[in-house]
């Protein structure tokens, strides 16, 4: 009976040990998995975004029209002869 004690204390020593020199090591695991599967996120949505960019990009360098359109929307600017027209809205009091 003492004998199966005692075994049964070395066993819980050695198991607890065992919890303490691994459980930093998993935790970590655990951090870096975490922070792979967040990694990975990032890429996919940067890959849906580079593509998209690429498809503006093809649309600009081949579509005279959308260049057109940039060009008049995002530089202000006119073709020869018209006059531009900026509307104001009057601020809220």
């Amino acid at each position: 009976m003492l004998a199966a004690l005692r075994k049964a204390f070395w066993l819980f020593g050695i198991s607890i040990f065992l919890l303490i020199m691994f459980l930093p090591g998993y935790t970590k695991l655990q951090d870096l998995k975490d922070r792979n599967r967040d990694l990975e996120d990032k890429i996919k949505r940067l890959n849906i975004e580079n593509s998209l960019l690429q498809q503006e990009l093809a649309r600009i360098e081949n579509d005279p029209i959308y260049q057109e359109k940039i060009a008049r929307e995002k530089m202000g600017l006119v073709r020869k002869g018209e006059v531009p027209i900026r509307i104001v809205p009057e601020p809220s009091d």
